[in-house]
This record gives structure tokens, C-alpha cells and sequence, in this order.
């Protein structure tokens, strides 16, 4: 026989310590002030000892609180985790890609429609996530170009699914000379505008550097005028055909390019079908915007 205090006295108490309010608690638990109060009253009872202490009108963890709460927390992202994966057992066929939040945004999620008209039977679990973060998410493949940071046994897994080419973009009225720009580089990747100058022969000096952790970010800074970012070709395909961007010094090919990087050896269930399918889309892109 479990020793545990009732379920729901666990599920105020994580909200309210998530939240740092009953009344958010209570709203997101579709439940009164008075209910959530009651329960988390029950909870301490149960416990025998205090958890919250008062502030002001409202209540913070106290010592004993917090270290209950990293338990409780745990267990229900777990739980959580759990879950998902039983429900999408049940939904049928899936696989989990994780990505960069611009890529999925910008390209993969626009084309996805394209994919479930060939395959409506396999289902795609997203994780948009940053270079930084990709690999803790459990997914079943991650999509990336730059795997400088990834152990060997990876690298050599990785399957290659079509050439990546960058630029230097700017909107039209930012008229400052590259020599003197102000550059937008990404927080995780830096070093794309290294390899950018080596491969292009051009260089960009030192008119300035903003950073930001997502590559949507570096568009939306220039595409306000604050400077020239450096991007992969296929993620702006609609602001330059647009003309909110241009890219006066072209894009050129960079080393490896996009690669999948599955997560085991054993490839999942109908990976090779999503894999193939990236090949043929991506690629017909890439003819189609030149290099």
C-alpha cells in the first residue's frame, strides 16, 4: 500500500508553487480560490508540516515546500512525458523530429501539408528547439546543419538531405557598405559568419555585432533595418521574393549541409519514408533557388 497524500491535493499544490498563486492555480485548475485552498490545507495536514508561508496576500514555498515541489515536479513531467507517448500510441504512427524553432516555423511546418497528402498515416510530434537544446527532447531525429558540437557517433550517423546556402540579408533601405554593417549573428552559431567570409572571400568589419538566440530574431532585427543578418536561403524564400530583403552578395554553399540525425542506430518506423521525402522537397528547393 502507496503512502501518498490524494491526487488532487498534489495537483493544487503543484500549480499554486508553479504558478506562485492560488488564484492563477485555481483558474488553470478550473476550480474556486476556496477549493484550492482546502486542498493545499489537506496536503500540509497530510504531511504534518507547513509548505507555503505567507507573503503579503499572497503564499511562497518555504524550505520544505520547495524541496517537495522539485519531487512533485519531476514526477509529473514524467508523467506528463508518459502520457504523451501513450497517446500517441493510440493516434497511430508518429515520428519526433526536433528542429530549430525557425526551420520549423519558416519551412517545415508550411510544407508538413505536402507530406500527410502522401502519407496521412504517419503523424509528425514536433519539438522547435534551440542549437543549443536540440538533443533533450527525446526525439527520434534531429534536423540541423551545424554539428560541430556533436559527439563523433553522431556525426557519423548523420544523413545528408540537401546543401545549405547562406547570405548576408538587409532590408533595402539599409544602405551602410558591408565593410562597415553592423552584423546580426545567432547566440549558438557565431561562427556561420566566419565560414560565410572564408567561403566567399568577402568580409564584413567591425561595425557593431547583435546577438540573438533564434534566427527568427536575426530576420526580424533586419528586416527592421538594424543590420545585415546572415541566413539560410530556403528560410526567407518569401521576404526576398517579396522585397522586404535582399542579399546583394548572393548566398554560397556551406560544408555538410542540412543533415538528419537520427537518434539510434535502428532507424524508427517510417523514418526512411519522412527522410526521403525531406530529400526530394528540400532539394527541388534548392535547385529551384540556386546556390
Amino acid at each position: 500500500m502507496r503512502t501518498l497524500p490524494p491526487m488532487s491535493t498534489l495537483r493544487a499544490f503543484e500549480a499554486t508553487a508553479r504558478t506562485g498563486s492560488i488564484t492563477r492555480a485555481a483558474e488553470e485548475l478550473c476550480r474556486t480560490h476556496g477549493a484550492v485552498s482546502r486542498q493545499l490545507r489537506q496536503l500540509q495536514e497530510h504531511a504534518g508540516t507547513t509548505l507555503f508561508d505567507k507573503d503579503g496576500t499572497g503564499v511562497r514555498l518555504n524550505a520544505r515546500g520547495q524541496a517537495m515541489y522539485d519531487v512533485v515536479r519531476a514526477v509529473f513531467d514524467q508523467l506528463e512525458q508518459g502520457y504523451g507517448r501513450l497517446l500517441d500510441q493510440a493516434r497511430g504512427p508518429s515520428l519526433h523530429v526536433a528542429c530549430s524553432a525557425t526551420f520549423a516555423m519558416r519551412w517545415l511546418v508550411p510544407h508538413l501539408v505536402d507530406f500527410y497528402r502522401l502519407r496521412p498515416d504517419i503523424r509528425i510530434r514536433l519539438s522547435m528547439t534551440s542549437a543549443r537544446e536540440m538533443r533533450t527532447e527525446g526525439a527520434d531525429v534531429v534536423i540541423a546543419w551545424d554539428l560541430s558540437a556533436y559527439a563523433e557517433a553522431d556525426r557519423r550517423r548523420a544523413l545528408y538531405l540537401a546543401p545549405a546556402t547562406f547570405g548576408p540579408v538587409r532590408a533595402p533601405a539599409y544602405k551602410t557598405p558591408l565593410r562597415a554593417a553592423v552584423r546580426i549573428a545567432h547566440d549558438f552559431t557565431s561562427s556561420a559568419w566566419d565560414q560565410w567570409q572564408r567561403l566567399s572571400g568577402k568580409s564584413i568589419a567591425h561595425g557593431g555585432e547583435l546577438t540573438f538566440p533564434h534566427t527568427h530574431l536575426c530576420i526580424e532585427a533586419a528586416l527592421a533595418g538594424a543590420g545585415v543578418a546572415l541566413v539560410e536561403q530556403r528560410l526567407i524564400h518569401k521576404e526576398l521574393r517579396d522585397g522586404q530583403l535582399v542579399a546583394p552578395h548572393g548566398f554560397v554553399r556551406f560544408a555538410g549541409g542540412l543533415m538528419a540525425v537520427p537518434a539510434a542506430r535502428e532507424l524508427p518506423r517510417d523514418m526512411d519514408v519522412f527522410i526521403g521525402w525531406l530529400r526530394g522537397t528540400l532539394g527541388a528547393e534548392g535547385e529551384e533557388g540556386g546556390s
